[in-house]
């Protein structure tokens, strides 16, 4: 009989085996300008039919959302990046990370701020989409996260309920939980109801293919160093030879004792992802990452039951209806959302709700600032990924000893946006009149 979920849990979505009874219903899958200013509400729009600052029988007056801001900031990379994907002619180098920022501010003087990011294309289809819905949230109770996501994603459904369109709802999403556990007094993951203070955490940013191996096992070693507590390497490589004698100088240089991964990037087919998944066995790894196309579920299934490393994917999915037919199919034993990619935090909690009923592993991808909170809340023991691209944009660091990343006591997810922030901003957008 399947285990349920303890007494308190904070994802409490219904499971997958509980869906299953029923019919699945299908899933709808320039250059910049300068600095622009909306001062006022849209007076095409119509009121939000909460805009009047009403006070209920039982409680005080609502608070409500007066102002937001929005930035589109443009990250530069020390060295462009390449992952397999790149080495097979799919993409190219990776050299900047586009992000999208949302500031919010209510009446009553409470802020919050939320991101959402691309990597190559896409950072200014996600501007624009935002900046057309937020006038929809000024007036509105900056609590009512769930009916206002709901409300964000109808707005743009015509473009569709799932990628770009809910990626760029990802930041107000976010930026309202930012701005709900700030007025709290609390750190996001103590709002949701956290299980730990901190998070085993694992380094990727020093392992990419174009990385050479001997400044690969320099960087793991700064990594280790730096009390992060595993190490993940890039895999995929066109010639599987080379694949094998990285791993085999990390798993020699590191010793048995430290948590290695290896993540291929959905470049193998079925027949070479088998092959290489056995070959990789005797690296003892945590697990293999996106062996196959993150799409192809019941490949990734026959993977998963053949194979004595866990098999991880996720992190190219973008909702949750498309994680659950990875989970449905028994594809995956670590499981790896992206709040940013799937619609934010509001997301991800249903997510993980998912996840916790079927006892997967949970390693959230990128963004560490938003997962480090969402992985403390979860029941079951998660990893974090540890990158420092981001870092830059922020005046706090992450606390990270004994393998693990810790919680910051600060309110809301204890992130301010740095001058530098400011100085990369390519464009921004206000709404409203900042209290």
């Amino acid at each position: 009989m399947q285990e349920l979920p303890s007494a308190g849990a904070h994802f409490t979505t219904a499971g997958p085996r509980a869906a299953a009874a029923r019919p699945l219903q299908p899933q709808p899958r320039r250059p910049l300008s300068p600095t622009t200013q909306d001062t006022t509400v849209n007076s095409t729009r119509p009121t939000p039919h909460s805009a009047s600052r009403t006070r209920g029988t039982n409680g005080p007056a609502a608070d409500r959302i007066r102002w937001i801001r929005l930035s589109s900031v443009g990250l530069p990379l020390r060295t462009p990046v390449s992952d397999a994907k790149v080495l097979t002619g799919r993409q190219r180098p990776m050299t900047e990370v586009a992000l999208l920022f949302a500031e919010i501010a209510t009446e009553d003087g409470h802020e919050g701020v939320g991101f959402s990011y691309s990597k190559r294309a896409g950072g200014p289809g996600q501007f624009a989409h935002a900046r057309e819905l937020a006038p929809d949230l000024i007036g509105e109770d900056p609590s009512d996260i769930g009916r206002l996501w709901t409300k964000l994603v109808w707005s743009g459904a015509s473009v569709g309920r799932s990628g770009l369109a809910t990626q760029a709802v990802a930041a107000f999403d976010t930026a309202l939980w930012d701005l709900k556990a700030r007025r709290a007094g609390l750190p996001l993951a103590k709002l949701l109801g956290a299980h730990r203070e901190s998070v085993r955490c694992y380094n990727t940013s020093g392992g990419f293919l174009h990385t050479p191996v001997g400044e690969l096992l320099e960087n793991a070693s700064a990594s280790l160093e730096e009390g992060v507590g595993g190490i993940k390497i890039k895999v995929g490589h066109p010639d599987r030879k080379e694949d094998l004698r990285r791993l085999t100088a990390v798993r020699e240089h590191l010793g048995d004792d430290v948590p290695v991964m290896a993540d291929a990037n959905q470049q193998w087919d079925r027949p070479t992802a088998l092959r290489m998944g056995r070959a990789l066995e005797e690296f003892g790894l945590v697990w293999l990452e996106e062996p196959l196309d993150a799409y192809d579920a019941s490949g990734h299934a026959a993977l998963a039951a053949t194979l004595d490393t866990p098999v991880a994917t996720g992190e190219m999915l973008v909702s949750v209806a498309e994680h659950r037919e990875l989970i449905r199919a028994s594809a995956v034993d670590v499981l790896q959302p992206d709040a940013p990619r799937i619609g934010g935090i509001t997301q991800f909690l249903k997510l993980a709700g998912l996840a916790e009923l079927e006892h997967l592993q949970l390693a959230p991808h990128f963004a560490m600032e938003i997962h480090l909170h969402l992985a403390a809340a979860y029941p079951h023991e998660p990893w974090v990924e540890h990158f420092d691209w981001l870092q830059p944009l922020f005046e706090e660091r992450p606390s990270i000893s004994g393998g693990r990343m810790h919680v910051p006591d600060r309110p809301g997810l204890g992130i301010t946006l740095s001058e530098q922030a400011r100085a990369w901003t390519r464009e921004e957008h206000e709404t409203g009149n900042r209290p």
